[in-house]
């Protein structure tokens, strides 16, 4: 099951499970067009919505092994510009959803025999950077969701893990640009310079550690938080 799966990374990541061979069931306020086995529209603000996501994708696709908490949102601004619903709506899709998620997920994994959950995190949640708190303090909670989990479900066979973007080139990174009267293909342009690999992430630089942390091939990584960055720091 894949939350925010409509988005850029969401797509990515759907695809490349589907690629892959799983079934997948894809949360979003929308799926029309979504090309998945299941589709679970609804609003992840509402915590019915969130708390019942398992059990319908494990009840429509026969068992629910794997889990990405991919849906985010960004506030941007300095702390005395953030509104009441900047905090309420970034801690309800960030912070309160994955952890209704797990919540729910984590015994029906267990009771199967075990399974993997992959959070999308943030570099910016590790080491923030400026005028972001409302997102970074968000993105800091999942990080350190994770790596309880991690710890307190492992003798279950269930592991838990964290992917840490930097910038992503996705729409709402593009739509934030051109919300603040920015050109977003020179803001992307400006940004891959400050890369020491070149570029920032394509959706699909993420989808594949995802996939890597899903997969048997991470079978003993449990509470990690990789950061996919291109070598960037956070400034």
């Amino acid at each position: 099951m894949v939350t925010g799966a409509a988005g850029g990374i969401g797509q990515s990541i759907l695809k490349r499970l589907t690629a892959a061979g799983a079934r997948v069931a894809a949360a979003d306020i929308q799926t029309d067009g979504l090309d998945c086995a299941v589709s679970l529209p609804g609003d992840l603000t509402d915590p019915e919505y969130s708390d019942t996501l398992p059990r319908l994708a494990a009840e429509a696709l026969g068992g629910l092994d794997l889990v990405v908490n991919n849906a985010g949102i960004i506030r941007r601004g300095k702390v005395t510009e953030a509104s009441d619903e900047d905090f309420r709506v970034s801690v309800a899709i960030n912070v309160e959803a994955p952890f209704r998620v797990c919540r729910a997920a984590i015994p029906i994994m267990a009771k199967a025999g075990g399974g993997a959950i992959v959070n999308v995190a943030s570099c910016w949640g590790l080491r923030p950077g400026p005028n972001h708190p409302v997102y970074c303090m968000s993105k800091a909670a999942v990080a350190s969701l994770t790596q309880c989990l991690g710890r307190d479900h492992a003798h279950q066979g269930i592991r838990v893990n964290a992917v840490c973007p930097n910038e992503v080139d996705t729409p709402m990174l593009r739509s934030g640009f051109a919300a603040r009267g920015l050109d977003p293909d020179r803001a992307i342009h400006e940004l891959n310079a400050s890369v020491p690999l070149g570029h920032i992430a394509q959706p699909d630089e993420i989808a594949d550690v995802v996939a890597f942390l899903l997969s048997s091939q991470a079978r003993y990584i449990c509470g990690a938080l990789v950061e996919v960055n291109g070598g960037k720091p956070v400034i």
